[in-house]
């Protein structure tokens, strides 16, 4: 896979119960591609918190361990919300490969969010690769991502 990410690094995943088995299934993708992972959880579809989760890929994101990140609960939402929380972090939620491109192409976003309750696993599948192999465009973009985080 060609990535303007280094994906020597892993891709990091977290989500809640809804999204576990999507997580999985994007995990093993990955992992036949000899893209290295880093799962965060959780580790079953038993019922948990998705900020317990968001919160940790976020922070691998920020902290160069990961390269991006994945999260994945039923809307999407609470993890967008909560990774968003973080000040180098750009989540962009995504329920189309188009989105996942426009997300990293225009806004230069280091994680995505999906929303497992909405979108079929194929098209999760398409909006990863999307994501992983699309560059920022820079240019005109560069400087309203420049005005996203609060100082």
């Amino acid at each position: 896979m060609n990535s303007p990410f280094n994906l020597q690094l892993p891709v990091a995943f977290g989500g809640d119960h809804a999204g576990f088995g999507y997580k999985a299934q994007l995990i093993a993708f990955l992992e036949k591609e000899g893209i290295p992972v880093l799962d965060l959880g959780p580790f079953s579809e038993d019922s948990v918190d998705y900020p317990d989760f968001a919160h940790p890929v976020a922070q691998a994101v920020e902290s160069g361990r990961a390269a991006c990140g994945v999260l994945i609960c039923g809307s999407g939402n609470g993890v967008a919300i909560t990774a968003n929380k973080h000040a180098g972090i750009r989540a962009a939620l995504c329920w189309e490969k188009e989105l996942a491109q426009l997300a990293r192409s225009h806004n230069n976003a280091n994680i995505l969010c999906l929303p497992a309750r909405f979108v079929l696993i194929d098209v999760a599948i398409a909006m990863l690769v999307s994501f992983l192999e699309t560059s920022f465009e820079g240019g005109r973009h560069e400087k309203r991502v420049q005005k996203i985080a609060c100082h």
